[in-house]
């Protein structure tokens, strides 16, 4: 796959999350990169201070650093910001950190040498992960402390993972037959600013709700059948008057997904249910609404991966170097926070249709969808779970955007907390498919229930694929085993992205 900085697609970065695959970049970036370092060059030799350059960094910008200490000012800056705590993240993101960096300095404004944006391209290619603490960012000046343990590995210190195992960095980069480098000006600051690590995240949240959220339109097709609902509320000319495109998509989607099944036959007359709950009978208005939340988020994303978000920032066309802050990654924190209201919402529904289905007086199949009721529960405590992951949501959702704690003696006056924000999003995406998948187990008992009636064509399919995981419960056993199956191999899996490639996030 060829990568060109500022013009990578978004189904590129979700093939690359998906797995590692060799990326090739364009010649043609590295003209511009060159120049871009000779402008830094020119200005670390020169008189004028520099911000990052030939001075401190944050609070300290105004103590001039002597032209002989300029290199270690940059190697200073990385072990002084290498501060990050806790679990390292996950090889995935790391991945995508890697690719996102190299493509913000490929741009040619961060003025690096091409031999130090070669290197970062050689831990890619080798396979290379910088140990990275999750936790130790507020999203500006950038994602400083994870980007500080990303640049450790660069320079042969800290940990990197290499083929699942945890190795000093010196000996990762000597396996590959890489060596350690050795910051020039600016460096150490140019790899430290940005938002490569909160934009991962993100993006990781992205992609991941995007499967979570086409397994809730399947769920909630099964769990409709399995109820025996009506596919009324699903009619073309109701979302159309109201005119909200995700909502009419969606409905379309159920209204063709469900066309033919035997069960919505076999109670189409004399039914005397006049409405449906809300959690069947709003699945387009609700589903609809986060679907339109999900595009937009993926544009964001998407520019922000191909954004320059360091500083200053160098123009190699006039040879100026330029103080701004790109670093504050605010897009991303009110992205990754919309994003995950959105999908707790998914989740909440989707909470609310196993409540009915194991309820016999809203769903007429027996109680808590078991054959024989009071010597097996059932799915009396999987209700239970989902019930605890939703609560959980429910306050994970509450906006990081929305705090901003001053750091840097107050240099740093506001943040954007984008990293919290990308990490709980994860989070609440992860509630949220062993919701769904909850619910996928609860939707198939119950179509099981209504046997020799069958459902349509496509929810069969659904149905098989449940089932070739998850026999019925017929007596009561062990249920999380059974949840997490269906999690890691349907829902995280991906499983109906085919039933559901309408709604992927399309490139620009």
């Amino acid at each position: 796959m060829e990568l060109t900085p500022g013009q990578i697609q978004i189904s590129q970065l979700r093939a690359l999350y998906e797995a590692w695959q060799p990326v090739a970049w364009p010649e043609t970036l590295w003209p511009v990169v060159r120049r871009s370092a000779e402008v830094i060059e020119q200005w670390a030799q020169g008189d004028e201070p520099v911000y990052g350059v030939n001075t401190g960094f944050g609070k300290l910008a105004k103590i001039r650093i002597p032209a002989a200490d300029l290199g270690q000012l940059q190697t200073n800056l990385v072990r002084s910001h290498a501060a990050g705590v806790g679990a390292p993240l996950d090889e995935d993101v790391v991945r995508l950190i890697v690719l996102l960096k190299a493509a913000s300095l490929a741009r040619g404004y961060s003025g690096v040498r091409e031999s130090t944006l070669r290197a970062l391209m050689d831990l890619y290619d080798h396979q290379i992960w910088p140990v990275i603490p999750c936790q130790g960012s507020v999203g500006a000046s950038g994602d400083l402390a994870p980007l500080a343990h990303l640049t450790l590995t660069l320079m042969g210190e800290g940990e990197a993972m290499v083929d699942g195992e945890v190795v000093p960095s010196a000996l990762a980069l000597a396996r590959a037959g890489l060596q350690p480098i050795e910051l020039g000006p600016k460096e150490g600051l140019a790899l430290l600013n940005g938002t490569q690590v909160s934009t991962a995240l993100a993006l990781a949240g992205l992609f991941d709700a995007e499967r979570v959220f086409a397994a809730a339109l399947v769920a909630g097709a099964l769990s409709t059948d399995a109820a025996r609902g009506s596919d009324a509320p699903f009619d073309a000319r109701i979302h159309e008057v109201r005119g909200h495109e995700g909502q009419i998509r969606v409905g379309k989607w159920l209204r063709e997904t469900m066309q033919g099944s035997e069960i919505r036959d076999s109670h189409r007359v004399n039914d005397e249910r006049v409405q449906d709950p809300y959690s069947l009978r709003c699945q387009p208005q609700v589903m609809g609404a986060a679907l339109d939340f999900i595009a937009p988020a993926a544009q964001v994303l998407m520019r922000e991966a191909n954004a320059v978000t360091d500083n200053p920032l160098v123009m190699a066309d006039t040879g100026e170097v330029i103080s701004g802050g790109n670093f504050h990654a605010e897009p991303v924190a009110l992205t990754a926070d919309s994003l995950a209201i959105a999908v707790a919402e998914v989740a909440s529904l989707s909470e609310r249709r196993i409540a009915l289905l194991i309820d016999a007086g809203l769903s007429g199949l027996p109680p808590f969808l078991t054959p024989n009721p009071g010597l097996n529960s059932g799915f009396m405590i999987p209700h239970v779970t989902a019930a605890s992951l939703v609560s959980e949501n429910k306050t994970l959702a509450h906006p990081a955007s929305v705090d901003s704690l001053p750091t840097s003696a107050n240099q740093e006056d506001h943040v954007s907390m984008a990293t919290w924000a990308g990490r709980k999003l994860r989070q609440v995406v992860h509630n949220a498919g062993l919701v769904v998948s909850i619910e996928l187990l609860a939707a198939c008992e119950g179509i099981g229930l209504l046997r020799p009636l069958r459902t349509s064509a496509p929810l069969e399919v659904a149905f098989d694929q449940v089932r070739s995981l998850v026999p019925p419960f017929t007596q009561d056993r062990v249920m999380s085993e059974g949840i997490e199956l269906i999690h890691e191999q349907v829902v995280q899996e991906g499983a109906f992205l085919g039933l559901t490639s309408e709604f992927l996030v399309p490139d620009a």
